[in-house]
């Protein structure tokens, strides 16, 4: 497997953490680009789309299966000027670093994590429906970079997701990263399901991190991101071996809403899901 001509930057994390606003700073630089779409599960999950959820091990990792993915971000880089670094960010690789890596292992991580309780509040509305974008445009904006024979199967599913939010439970079947054993949590009441998807997210993610070498993965709290963009921004250039330039700097970080604010409480009887890994990130000290 030849080495890649640029470097892919794979942010990391849970789904309403910040990923799309980071990635958008990131690509406002110049030497930065992506897809022109929110997320590429699709691309990531080919070759395997029958696994029952996105925990996808190192062994799907097959041949077969890199060739796909990475000629993927060879057709991207391709497109957009041949830069020096592809920017990915679909928030179910928090769940497989280990299988990203494999696939890339040329890739360099950002890692950004959000208090938990704020992710959880903000991904139940998602799993309503109540920050939808668009239901067909959004769709396709996102499948167009799917396989043609996996057409049908997404097709399937989007069908699925919108009448579930039109039925009984008023909520999507499924939304965001599907962590082992969250199918058999359909029941389950949103807050609590929401709390598990973020703490499976970080959990996961650190868990590969831990193993992995340190100059390949950089953390960032997305607190400090929105309170400081500029210098957020500025520690990621560095750990990437740019050279940060002020001014660009300062116009890629004109699109965050910058601001500082305390979390909102952990909702009551959800601490034991919660604390551990706030506690681990540095949350509450």
């Amino acid at each position: 497997m030849g080495g890649l001509p640029f470097t892919p930057l794979v942010i990391i994390g849970a789904g309403r953490s910040g990923t799309n606003v980071l990635r958008d700073v990131l690509t406002g630089l110049p030497g930065f680009a992506s897809w022109k779409c929110d997320e590429i599960n699709p691309i990531w999950r080919h070759g395997n789309i029958d696994w029952p959820d996105d925990e996808l091990p190192v062994e799907a990792a097959r041949p077969e299966v890199k060739h796909f993915i990475r000629r993927q971000f060879m057709k991207i880089w391709r497109q957009n000027g041949q830069p020096e670094f592809v920017v990915e960010k679909t928030c179910a690789n928090a769940l497989r670093v280990g299988f990203v890596a494999a696939v890339l292992p040329e890739a360099r991580f950002v890692h950004i994590i959000r208090h938990g309780a704020d992710v959880a509040a903000s991904a139940e509305k998602r799993w309503r429906g109540e920050l939808e974008m668009p239901g067909l445009p959004y769709f396709w904006a996102k499948i167009r970079y799917a396989p043609k024979g996996d057409l049908p199967r997404y097709g399937l599913s989007f069908v699925k997701n919108r009448l579930a939010l039109r039925g009984r439970m008023r909520r999507f079947s499924s939304w965001g990263p599907r962590f082992k054993g969250m199918d058999e949590l359909a029941g389950t009441d949103l807050p609590r399901l929401t709390a598990m998807q973020w703490a499976a997210s970080v959990v996961r993610a650190d868990a590969a991190f831990a193993n992995m070498a340190k100059d390949r993965v950089i953390e960032l709290r997305y607190e400090d991101f929105i309170a400081a963009p500029e210098a957020e921004l500025s520690r990621i250039l560095a750990f990437l071996g740019q050279v940060p330039d002020p001014a660009q700097i300062a116009r890629a970080s004109l699109i965050v809403r910058r601001g500082a604010h305390p979390p909102r409480p952990v909702p009551a009887g959800l601490a034991p899901v919660f604390a551990p890994v706030l506690k681990a990130h540095g949350y509450g000290e």
